[in-house]
């Protein structure tokens, strides 16, 4: 079993900036740390996006240390998934990050330190543990009642590819996040779509700038620091203000039919959904009991942390969570890092969680400074 000062799990942009970080400061990339990606190739996340979402309608592709992101005009009309490839690529090649995979970390467990054992069954053993695997490795189904009846297609954000794989289908589009809000103009024109939500879609006039970011970072971390799980981005960020979501509502695509309550063999029954004293003309949701059919149920609900593997290491809160002393580090253990965990899942604060990282993994290594 091969052993190093430390083990990386996720080659995405918390892995990179810390693996980049790790050797400014002087560890040897292969030698005394080494990353793990699950991957066949570079891109974390990116690289499975689908082909639509081009660079300009990303939410932004932060910088990783010592190397500019690309720009949306230097990819604009360019799919993410590519544009952001390539960069990680030429990231990992600049640095010499020697980065590992395929290698999925399917168990790390402590042992003089600790041992992560791969998919494949090979072990490393190491003395600091940062983990960077984010999140879409596990997208999040709510347990519908009948939806396992149900005789169309249940398909999750991650499961698309081209909208017109929906042609002269009826879908219905779950969620109250901006992939739902994204898909529900894509899918225009292409397929019969309806919008369910579990709640008022929040609409937000607070322009997206630093401070909104700020705030919403200081929202998640307050939750996430306490133990909780990491809440989802919609409940913290909300759906912007801009003007194409400002006409799909006028157009009556942006309007939720409200809460799902039973799925059945050929569709949907409607609950009762929250009230609200004011008018919005993205909420008019059905009488509770009503029912609608559709070839597609297509979930935009979100993701959870793939933290499976560290289960054995006993650091989940009776919350469900993890507690954690800064951004990084988790109280239970400072050994064992987060990078890219609650308020850090941003590519934004990825990035910054990397160096924190990388920072709090050399301190640990050499207490006296290197």
């Amino acid at each position: 079993m091969d052993h190093f000062a430390v083990v990386v799990i996720g080659a995405g942009q918390a892995g990179l900036a810390c693996a980049q970080q790790l050797s400014f400061r002087g560890l040897e990339p292969g030698e005394d740390f080494i990353v793990l990606d699950a991957n066949e190739g570079p891109g974390g996340a990116w690289r499975h996006r689908w082909d639509s979402l081009t660079l300009d309608k990303a939410h932004g592709i932060a910088d990783l240390p010592s190397m500019k992101a690309p720009t949306t005009e230097d990819g604009a009309g360019q799919p993410a998934s590519r544009v952001v490839s390539d960069y990680y690529q030429r990231y990992e090649e600049q640095f010499h990050l020697a980065v590992r995979r395929p290698a999925r970390a399917v168990r790390v467990e402590e042992a003089d330190g600790f041992i992560v054992t791969l998919a494949d069954g090979t072990e490393y053993g190491c003395q600091v543990i940062v983990n960077a695997t984010g999140t879409w490795d596990s997208p999040y189904i709510p347990d519908l009642p009948g939806l396992e009846t149900f005789g169309g297609h249940v398909l999750h954000t991650r499961d698309f590819v081209r909208r017109e794989d929906f042609a002269g289908q009826r879908t219905l589009i779950i969620g109250g996040g901006l992939s739902a809000v994204q898909f529900l103009l894509e899918l225009e024109g292409v397929t019969d779509t309806m919008w369910s939500t579990r709640r008022v879609p929040d609409f937000v006039r607070t322009e997206f700038d630093h401070h909104w970011g700020r705030n919403v970072e200081e929202a998640v971390r307050e939750r996430t620091f306490a133990g909780y799980p990491p809440a989802s981005v919609v409940s913290a960020t909300g759906i912007p203000p801009w003007e194409e979501y400002t006409e799909g509502v006028q157009r009556g695509v942006l309007v939720s039919r409200g809460t799902i309550t039973q799925v059945t063999p050929t569709g949907v029954v409607f609950g009762d959904s929250p009230a609200t004293d004011a008018a919005r003309a993205y909420w008019d949701p059905f009488p509770a009991g009503h029912r609608e059919d559709f070839d597609i149920l297509f979930f935009n609900t979100g993701f959870r942390h793939s933290l499976k593997h560290l289960e054995p290491l006993g650091i989940f809160s009776q919350r469900g969570g993890i507690e954690m002393t800064d951004e990084v580090t988790v109280k239970a253990d400072p050994r064992i890092l987060l990078a890219g965990y609650g308020s850090t899942a941003s590519t934004r604060g990825a990035t910054r969680a990397g160096r924190l990282a990388a920072k709090r993994a050399a301190h640990l290594l050499f207490p006296g400074g290197r």
